[in-house]
């Protein structure tokens, strides 16, 4: 059985640029196995270097990391991402969301009002050319969500909008499956 490849080549710290070697090192470091993305997205250290900094940023925000979990399963479902599915289902059931959140959550939706107003936001944004409706930014206003927290939302939009082009553009096999392609040769 064959497994499948990424379009990309798919790095580790051996065969990285060595301007990528930083980055891979500290994910390393973090995790102890680099996911297919930051392997692929190691094939170029700028782009790495720009996406590991606007991430760390975000993760360090205003936004609660549960309300970033929710957002990144709205975009990736919206944009039919399996890969980014596969990788934040298990991200929000680590940052304590249920199943059932996250399947809310995976259409716009969610048992806590003040995350559904806020998802609702998200949707509009995705689904429209121009600017959401009004009242949705007021009803995010109204639910407590502050100025800092919203622009932090449409910059997580952003962030999962590029994770999940890259993971499509490349067709980048879910985390794990080169590991298992490895295991069967070797077998």
């Amino acid at each position: 059985m064959k497994t499948k490849e990424s379009r990309f080549q798919v790095h580790d710290e051996l065969t990285a640029p060595e301007r990528s070697l930083p980055v891979l090192k500290g994910a390393l470091a973090g995790g102890g196995q680099l996911s297919n993305f930051l392997g692929v997205m190691a094939g170029s250290p700028a782009a790495l270097r720009a996406y590991a900094r606007f991430r760390s940023e975000l993760r360090h925000g205003a936004l609660p990391l549960k309300t970033q979990q929710r957002v990144a399963l709205a975009v990736a479902e919206h944009q039919g991402s399996d890969y980014a599915l596969g990788t934040v289902s298990r991200t929000a059931r680590e940052a304590g969301l249920g199943i059932d959140e996250i399947a809310l959550a995976r259409e716009f939706d969610s048992r806590d009002e003040r995350e559904a107003v806020l998802l609702r936001y998200v949707k509009a944004l995705l689904e429209s050319e121009g600017p959401p409706p009004l009242h949705l930014h007021e009803e995010a206003r109204e639910a407590d969500w502050t100025d800092e927290q919203i622009l932090e939302l449409v910059a997580h939009i952003a962030l999962g909008t590029f994770t999940n082009l890259v993971t499509r553009a490349g067709d980048v096999p879910l985390d794990g499956s080169a590991e298992e392609g490895r295991l069967k040769q070797a077998a």
